[in-house]
């Protein structure tokens, strides 16, 4: 019985660890945080179902899709946006035929760092404005509040966050985003900007609000390249996780397993109405303190999540949080993802030197950046979802070594 009491209260400090991100993306995409506590509980179990519990790993919502959440929920609405995010699951499924299929030969074939580095940092770089206009307390181009307010919770929470991630120590060095997002809210009910009337009149207990899938094919195409940059994602969670414990869970239970369950999630959690799920650094950080590395912990974290989703005081609260405290946060987190990318040009040692890769990498920031759009008819390929497809194409049409002058890049001084 001790033991069994210690495994969970082991849960439910990964749940901790796991919460502050868990809960922002929704609260940054207009999604319910309740959807995302249910998604990330359920389908952290569906992932251990089908990979016969072997994993410690814990499923949260994912920040790769935050931004392309943001334009589909403002272009096609939240059911289109639903059945987008429904649909790219299925990306890791093949992705999983790919690996079982080919090994990681053809994944690192189709796409090497040349193509994911750019296309991570787009993932940030994209939505980098929402963050700013988030800080300054604006919404739909209109002042909703106060600007001075707004920049000093945005301060707040940004500085407590920066604080937090570089001179914490043990586990709460793990917890920056919460800690950010808990001090960032003290301040802004002290100085009163908190609507304190929609917690006291929510229920205690509350059955969420399941969504209703729209189907639309341009939403769907729109979200499928999104899923490349965290099916990588994945792959290295269950590469690193495998570091920590000594076990080799490419090979057993399998990375087209663990693909799969992570893509399982991620449709149920599209087709409830919440954020994609994947593999959390955070929990492999906890559990390499910890030392626990015992998967039950994780069904254990699952099943607070699905709890604290019928907790309806507590999505009120979270719903309370003022624009600006998670704007601050924005600020420095989608840096983050930028910065992510231009790590994973900068450790494979891509060589900008060489016209094939300055073309890729070229091409993919600045259409993205600038809000390239391909349109055929009623269909769009915008963002993400475009320079995906742009980077994997230039990749296998471009030789290895562009012709120039001399070896110097043709239009170059020297």
């Amino acid at each position: 019985m001790f033991q069994q009491l210690k495994t969970a209260v082991s849960g439910a400090q990964i749940l901790f660890v796991a919460f502050g991100a868990l809960v922002l993306v929704p609260l940054l995409t207009g999604l319910n945080p309740a959807m995302a506590l249910l998604g990330a509980g359920v389908g952290t179990l569906v992932f251990q179902l089908c990979t016969g519990r072997q994993v410690p790993i814990f499923l949260g919502s994912s920040f790769a899709f935050i931004g392309p959440i943001i334009y589909s929920m403002q272009t096609w609405g939240q059911g289109a946006t639903m059945f987008g995010l429904f649909c790219a699951g299925f990306m890791y499924f093949v992705f999983a035929a790919i690996v079982r299929w080919r090994g990681m030969a053809m994944v690192n074939r189709l796409l090497p760092p040349v193509v994911t580095g750019p296309v991570i940092m787009i993932i940030g770089l994209s939505v980098a404005n929402a963050a700013s206009n988030m800080a300054m307390g604006r919404a739909g181009g209109n002042q909703v509040m106060p600007y001075e307010t707004s920049l000093l919770l945005a301060a707040v929470s940004l500085a407590t966050t920066i604080v937090v991630s570089i001179f914490a120590r043990g586990m709460f060095k793990l917890v920056p985003i919460l800690a950010g997002v808990t001090v960032g809210y003290v301040v802004a009910a002290f100085i009163g900007v908190v609507d304190f009337d929609k917690l006291a009149n929510a229920p205690w207990f509350v059955v969420p609000t399941f969504g209703s899938m729209e189907v639309n094919w341009a939403a769907a195409l729109f979200m499928l390249p999104v899923a490349i940059a965290p099916s990588i994602e994945h792959i290295g969670g269950v590469m690193a996780i495998g570091g920590v414990t000594g076990k080799d869970y490419t090979k057993t239970p399998g990375l087209h397993r663990t693909l799969a369950g992570d893509g399982l999630g991620v449709c149920i959690a599209g087709a409830i109405g919440g954020p994609p799920v994947t593999t959390y650094a955070e929990v492999t950080g906890a559990v390499m303190i910890t030392r626990n590395f015992n998967p039950v912990v994780m069904t254990w974290a699952a099943l607070f999540a699905i709890a604290m989703a019928f907790f309806g005081k507590f999505n009120a609260l979270l719903q309370s949080i003022p624009m600006p405290v998670m704007g601050g946060i924005m600020v420095l987190l989608f840096g983050t993802i930028a910065s992510i990318g231009l790590k994973t040009l900068i450790e494979a040692k891509v060589d900008l030197m060489e016209p094939r890769n300055l073309v890729i990498i070229s091409v993919v920031l600045t259409s993205g950046i600038g809000g390239l759009a391909l349109k055929f008819g009623s269909f769009e390929l915008v963002g993400v979802g475009l320079c995906s497809v742009l980077a994997i194409v230039l990749n296998l049409i471009l030789p290895q070594q562009a012709a120039s002058h001399d070896g110097i890049v043709e239009g170059q001084d020297v």
